[in-house]
């Protein structure tokens, strides 16, 4: 731990260290390269969100579904894969320009980082719906297992974002504000930002924890995919909000690409809540994609 007037001094042990001015992190955001396969802390947590997303989210299926026969292995497949499509395409949309000249083939290289979490999370909801049309059960049911499987797993995710720095946040002068000073880090050393990658994980840890105890009881009173949209829009809505404490450009009518991706997920669990209230008030006979198991 180091103040700011000690900045300019010897440089202190490598480190991430709490001061009563700053949180200063000099950590390498790398950790081993085995040949041309780069080990970083971004790839390590995002594996292990995507674990943990899965373990919350197929045992709160298997609560409602029962013994999925082990279907759970074609259901993860589906929406791992296509969620990290997405997830990659949406980062290199948005940043095309890194790899526009000559690095073409560094958009594949997911180790190294650069992944836009609502890419993931729309490409796993399409993955879903395909595993749902194949499986022949309800995709709404795998949206309500999907919502808090999510939140935890955008929480682990979100260390690896927090110790290479690359998420950008505004100037600060409060005590929390961090400054990345690793000669490799992603982040802008000299700066003093907001963590904003870290109010995310606090964000999805409290709806976990405001909703996941009651989640079984939610379930029971509610229409199939009501719970996981209220999941959604909750982080949504949050999202949108921190947002603006991060430096990415406007994309769409002052808005950056997270809280165009936000007000999205916003307008769609507004529209679609009613929906499937009425659907279920209705007595509406369910579609194969919206039915229970086969």
């Amino acid at each position: 731990m180091r103040a700011a007037a000690e900045r300019g001094g010897a440089q202190a042990p490598r480190a991430s260290r709490l001061t009563a001015l700053t949180i200063v992190i000099d950590l390498d955001p790398n950790i081993i390269r085995i040949g041309p396969l780069l080990i970083t802390w971004h790839g390590v947590f995002s594996v292990l969100g995507i674990i943990a997303a899965a373990r919350i989210g197929f045992w709160l299926l298997e609560k409602d579904e029962g013994d999925l026969k082990g279907r759970s292995g074609d259901g993860l497949a589906w929406m791992v894969v296509v969620g990290l499509v997405g997830a990659r395409l949406l980062y290199v949309w948005e940043n095309f320009s890194i790899f526009a000249h000559g690095q073409l083939l560094r958009m594949f290289a997911l180790t190294e980082g650069g992944i836009s979490q609502w890419g993931g999370l729309f490409g796993a909801m399409v993955g879903a719906y395909v595993w749902a049309r194949r499986a022949k059960f309800s995709f709404w049911k795998i949206i309500d297992a999907g919502g808090p499987g999510a939140m935890i797993g955008l929480a682990v995710g979100r260390i690896g974002d927090v110790i290479n720095g690359e998420h950008h946040g505004t100037p600060t002068s409060l005590p929390w504000g961090v400054e990345y000073v690793n000669p490799s880090t992603l982040g802008e050393p000299g700066k003093v930002v907001h963590p904003e990658v870290a109010y995310e994980m606090v964000l999805c840890l409290a709806i976990l924890g405001l909703i996941l105890p009651f989640h079984q009881r939610l379930k029971q009173r509610l229409p199939d995919g009501v719970l996981g949209l209220i999941y959604f829009g909750i982080y949504a809505a949050g999202r949108f909000f921190l947002s603006f404490l991060r430096t990415d450009p406007s994309v769409f009518l002052g808005m950056r690409q997270a809280q165009v991706a936000s007000a999205l997920m916003v307008v769609v669990a507004i529209i679609a809540v009613p929906v499937l209230w009425r659907r279920a008030s209705r007595g509406v006979a369910p579609t194969p994609a919206t039915s229970g198991r086969a």
